[in-house]
């Protein structure tokens, strides 16, 4: 299988979708956030939604994007071969319930990779006034897919900082995954897809088992970036970004690790990794940039 990078700058079809306080009070319930500022409705300044609920938002979109892509010729086999690879949230505010948002995205970049294919969606939220609300660009690696150019549109992703070479995490927790896990992240977000809760499905796709959801691993990352480093201020985050490495087996545990703050201008860098039970990186580069 192939494709080429001329299809870059398609745009999707756009998404129009309201929220309520049930997904967003969900999707923290689905984290065991028991954060305030999600769940107390009676609060003056009201609830909401975690920053990484951004990507509940979109899935309707990447779990249909055969229907979305607007290229009656993109070679669509070839999504059937890509696992999500990266994750870029650009926060412009937090979304709260009652928000009216469209969500307008276009294929951002296709490039080769040493596995395949990296091809990055861009999702653009906007309130019903059509301000930003976040900008999302999401990286499916196709495995096993040829690029049969050089690839376009590397240069108008977003630059993720990097960490300096790693030495002693500043702290580390432990967070038990159990069983359920998967199911309750699955019927909390409607982020549904089978890998994470039949365990036939899954081995019959040549996993060892069903697998927890990347996002969730990334949220349970940002969780507590925001509760150690933030002061437990989610309206502080600007930008969540990482590589997903590995799987998470319900079951086990996951460790994540603290390994630098760096504060130049009006930001603040947390960079962090996230360890499955056997001391595998299953989400590495992972940064949360704060606002000061």
């Amino acid at each position: 299988m192939e494709v080429s990078s001329r299809f870059v700058g398609t745009p999707l079809k756009p998404l129009e979708t309201t929220i309520t306080w049930r997904q967003t009070t969900n999707y923290a319930a689905a984290l065991n956030d028991a954060n305030p500022r999600y769940l107390d409705d009676d609060r003056p300044e009201g609830i909401v939604a975690p920053p990484m609920f951004c990507v509940a938002v979109t899935w309707p979109i990447s779990e249909h994007i055969l229907e979305y892509i607007e290229a009656p010729d993109f070679p669509f086999e070839i999504i059937l071969t890509q696992v999500h690879y990266t994750e870029h949230l650009q926060i412009h505010r937090l979304i709260r319930p009652d928000d009216r948002l469209t969500v307008r995205g276009r294929l951002a970049a296709i490039m080769p990779h040493k596995a395949g294919t990296l091809m990055v969606l861009r999702y653009d939220a906007l309130d019903q006034g059509g301000n930003p609300v976040f900008t999302e660009h999401i990286g499916g690696m196709m495995r096993g897919v040829n690029c049969t150019d050089g690839g376009a549109g590397a240069e108008q992703l977003p630059v993720v900082q990097s960490p300096a070479q790693p030495g002693p995490p500043i702290w580390e927790t432990k967070i038990p995954i159990d069983r359920s896990a998967p199911f309750v992240y699955d019927g909390c977000t409607n982020i549904y897809f089978p890998i994470h809760t039949s365990v036939k499905f899954a081995r019959q796709v040549g996993l060892p088992d069903i697998i927890y959801q990347g996002t969730a691993t990334l949220a349970l990352g940002v969780r507590e970036m925001i509760e150690r480093e933030a002061g437990g201020d989610p309206g502080r985050v600007q930008a969540i970004a990482c590589r997903f490495t590995g799987m998470v087996i319900p079951g086990s545990e996951i460790r994540v690790q603290f390994l630098e703050r760096r504060t130049g201008g009006n930001q603040t860098h947390l960079f962090f990794v996230v360890l499955d039970a056997n001391g595998k990186k299953v989400v590495s580069d992972g940064v949360v940039t704060l606002r000061q």
